[in-house]
Formats: C-alpha cells, sequence, structure tokens
C-alpha cells in the first residue's frame, strides 16, 4: 500500500491476519502514475512499483510511535498558535505607531505598561482585543509546558531516548522526535542515509560524470530536520566546549573554511549520524557532555 495516514494501521492489521503488508513512500509510486489521479490509477501505480527490485520501504510503526509522534505534532500545532497570537500582538501595536524591541520576554513586560501609558492613543476595543490575544498566549503556554513535560517524562523512561540523550546537543524533544520518526533505524542501513532521508545533503544534479552540488534537498522529516539543525546553532554558539567532543577537532578545521550556514548543516547531518549509530548500536554516546540540549 502507499504510505498515507492510516498505514499504520491498516498494515497492522493486515499482518494480525497472516498477511506480510509493504507500505511504499508516495514519492517512489508517483512516476508510475499515469493518466489522472484516481482510485484505479493509483492502484496500479502501486502495483507497479512493487515490483522494483530495489525499492526502499517504510518501516511500519508501532503504537506507541505514533502515540509519541502525535505529542510532537500537537505541541508543533501549538507553537506555530503561539507565535501567530505574539505576531498579532506586534502587528496590532505597529498600526498604532507603538514598536516593542525583539524577543518574547520584553513584549511580554512592555505589554501591560504600553497599554497603560498610550491608552489615550489605543481605543478600547483595540486593548480588548489585545489583552484577550495575550491571554490566549497564557493558556498556549499552559498546554505546551503540558506536552513538553510529558515528552521529558516519556524520554526518560524509555532506553533508546536516554541513550539518544548523550549524544552533544540532543535532548528530550530530539531524542524522542528520533524514536517517533524511525524508531530504532532499521530503515537505514548507515548513518549517512538517515541524514540524506531527513535532507541534510545537497541536492545533485550531475550529468556526464560532472558532479553538480546545489542547497540541501531538504527531504524526509522537515521537524526533526528543523531540530537538529538548531541543536547544531547551539553547539556552534559553545566554541569553549568544542574540545570536549570526540567531534571537536573537525568541527574547529571545518569552522575555518566553512560559513557559518554551511557549517550548522555539516554538524546536523553528524549529529543525525551519530544519533542513527546510538540507536542501532544500542550503546550510548562515548562522551556525556553537559551541551546545551534541545
Amino acid at each position: 500500500m502507499e504510505a498515507c495516514l492510516s498505514a499504520h494501521f491498516v498494515s497492522r492489521m493486515l499482518r494480525a491476519l497472516g498477511h506480510e503488508p509493504r507500505i511504499i513512500p508516495a514519492i517512489y509510486v508517483k512516476p508510475f502514475l499515469k493518466g489522472q489521479k484516481n482510485d484505479y490509477n493509483d492502484a496500479e501505480a502501486i502495483a507497479e512499483a512493487a515490483l522494483r527490485p530495489n525499492l526502499r520501504m517504510v518501516r511500519e510503526k508501532t503504537q506507541d510511535q505514533l502515540d509519541l509522534q502525535a505529542c510532537h505534532r500537537v505541541r508543533s500545532r501549538l507553537v506555530s498558535r503561539r507565535t501567530a497570537a505574539i505576531n498579532q500582538i506586534r502587528a496590532f501595536l505597529i498600526e498604532q505607531g507603538i514598536a516593542v524591541r525583539a524577543g518574547t520576554s520584553a513584549l511580554r513586560k512592555s505589554l501591560f505598561e504600553i497599554l497603560k501609558n498610550r491608552k489615550d492613543e489605543i481605543s478600547p476595543r483595540m486593548t480588548g482585543l489585545i489583552v484577550g490575544l495575550y491571554e490566549d498566549w497564557l493558556k498556549l503556554n499552559e498546554r505546551i509546558d503540558a506536552i513538553s513535560g510529558e515528552i521529558e517524562e516519556l524520554s526518560r523512561s524509555e532506553a533508546n531516548c536516554r541513550r539518544l540523550m548523550s549524544v552533544p546537543g540532543i535532548g528530550p524533544i530530539i531524542s524522542t522526535a528520533t524514536v517517533a520518526a524511525i524508531g530504532t533505524g532499521e530503515a537505514f542501513e548507515r548513518g549517512r542515509d538517515f541524514g540524506a532521508w531527513l535532507g541534510l545533503v545537497p541536492r545533485q544534479y550531475s550529468t556526464g560524470g560532472r558532479p553538480i552540488l546545489g542547497r540541501i534537498s531538504k527531504r524526509g522529516s522537515k521537524y526533526l530536520r528543523t531540530l537538529l539543525i538548531q541543536a547544531a546553532k547551539v553547539l556552534l554558539m559553545r566554541p569553549q566546549n568544542w574540545s570536549r567532543y570526540s567531534f571537536g577537532a573537525w568541527l574547529k578545521t571545518a569552522s575555518e573554511r566553512l560559513h557559518k550556514n554551511k557549517l550548522a548543516i555539516a554538524l546536523a547531518n553528524k549529529l543525525a549520524r551519530i544519533a542513527w549509530s546510538v540507536l542501532r548500536n544500542e550503546r550510548a554516546f562515548d562522551t556525556h557532555l553537559e551541551a546545551a540540549a534541545i
């Protein structure tokens, strides 16, 4: 079957009935689609794709993985809603000629002082709307904290998550997101395959023996890729700790020849490959470092 919302549930049900279900990524089915999209053409394309000898399949997720993935998706949606509420408050203030410096803490500390001091310029209706948005902001904070706490608790109880958190820069959020996405990493033969699946490798358009590499491909899990890049940037902010990492010498040399953004991508790729190795070998990283973790 083609990978979709209910594919993992259907796969488990079919396996319980004695079948051997296989889940095919949609990107590998699309080239075999003929004509317009309908159920018949989709089924024919899936059947054609399933005949390919070297086709990569999607690993069936367990119920625990789906639950953990749901926690991350709800948290991500709440964070987006909180950001939208904060941006809307800023937009309404700017429309009144009031600009607040960047950062959520600056806005939170100065908001009511602004409303009090500029009450002659801001209408009561606008003040009510801004206060309502601020209350939404506080409620979203509570929900985000609750789900984050649940994720942290799960990370402490799951052995694979505890091993992943021994990698510099990886904390409860990244460790649980990685386990939810790939389990123990059996779908990948090596760490570089995991990095490529995340889209942390250059897009390639090579022909005639001439390699042409562009920007990163950005395939795979956007959420997990973003988290790993954020973790890499946190590590890069503390060069005094690089010597404590097993890859510190490489990081120091790379920082001298790469732009900071390219270096962050390269480090995120390395963290992804280390994370895959930790999962597959069921062994913690060789040095447990007190680096800032996400």
